[in-house]
């Protein structure tokens, strides 16, 4: 089969290697699609995220649809948690010390032709959902756990920094629960017309953390009840920080580059900020597949490039430079 192997930062080869031999509990997925996410850049572009390290040859990607040798189009959970210590037991198989997860060394992950993977771990498609969605339901799980964790209201008003495919998806299920406003920012003008499209009231192009007087005025100064940092900037963390209002909260999604966020204490102490971490998603794959099949949510025209496996460098290379949203590599 053939598959794409990252074996230094920037060095993405496709080789020929042979088929897996699926374990105990494991199906043959012939894989369709893979979304390339901003986290397969960070492995990409500095081979690692935070604390995890490059050992040896990687392969990518976790945003994943395929098929079973059985004929049965999936949606492919890229976590394999352990499902015996105690948060697994306690309903957050997310927080698993143990857990694996696709193209997280040393686990290898799904840009390759075949995987073999836990039957528990994938979710049947309805026809209705094409395989590049199919992919995007992971992005998906991931924004409903951080609206899981904001606890939103109806009513509410939101800030989104940063409108990748996860900060769109989240405006879409802002929406969805009723905010009264979602501001939503990027550094892309291209992106907040895709925001607008999905629902944001007010869009705001990002400069360096000069937005906030603009998302500010967007409320009469009250700030927002949620602020959601989807892009994985220092600024951006600032921003939204310093738009919540007092005992509002802010979500934190994004990866920074450096394993760095901060924030000024004493604005957050005097506000009484609740800050939340976003750790991948739990248990989420049913609701993201109800939502896009009632059409509730709309994954398609997030997919804005395609590529087959023999390009991959190129897809990650547009990726990189943050070429329309959603690049996704066909099998």
């Amino acid at each position: 089969m053939k598959v794409a192997r990252l074996h230094a930062p920037g060095q993405l080869r496709t080789q020929d290697e042979p088929q897996p031999t699926p374990a105990a509990g494991e199906v043959m997925v012939r894989v369709r699609a893979v979304g390339v996410c901003g986290s397969d850049l960070h492995w990409f572009s500095g081979g690692g995220i935070g604390d995890a390290k490059l050992v040896r040859p990687l392969v990518l990607g976790h945003e994943c649809a395929g098929v079973t040798e059985g004929g049965i189009r999936v949606a492919v959970d890229p976590a394999i948690p352990c499902g015996k210590c105690e948060w697994c037991r306690r309903g957050h198989p997310n927080l698993c010390p143990d857990v694996r997860f696709a193209g997280h060394a040393p686990q290898d992950g799904t840009l390759r032709e075949w995987i073999a993977w836990p039957e528990a771990c994938l979710h049947p498609l309805p026809a209705t959902i094409s395989d590049a969605e199919g992919a995007l339901l992971e992005p998906l799980g991931v924004a409903l756990h951080a609206v899981d964790l904001a606890h939103l209201q109806v009513g509410m008003m939101v800030a989104v920094l940063g409108c990748g495919p996860i900060g769109l998806l989240i405006v879409q299920l802002a929406r969805l629960s009723g905010a009264s406003r979602i501001i939503a920012t990027d550094l892309r003008a291209h992106r907040l017309e895709v925001a607008r499209t999905f629902g944001a009231h007010q869009t705001v192009l990002a400069s360096a953390g000069r937005e906030l007087p603009q998302i500010l005025s967007a409320v009469a100064g009250r700030g927002v009840d949620v602020a959601f940092e989807v892009a994985g900037e220092q600024p951006a963390v600032d921003v939204a920080i310093a738009a919540a209002c007092p005992g509002g909260k802010v979500v934190l999604a994004g990866i920074p580059s450096d394993d760095c966020s901060s924030f000024t204490a004493s604005t957050a102490r005097r506000k009484g900020l609740t800050i939340k971490m976003v750790r991948r998603m739990r248990n989420t794959y049913p609701r993201a597949i109800e939502l896009a099949t009632a059409g509730q949510v709309q994954l398609a025209p997030l997919v804005t490039h395609r590529f087959p496996l023999e390009k991959v460098a190129e897809a990650f290379a547009t990726a990189q430079r943050r070429e329309g949203v959603k690049v996704i590599v066909e099998m």
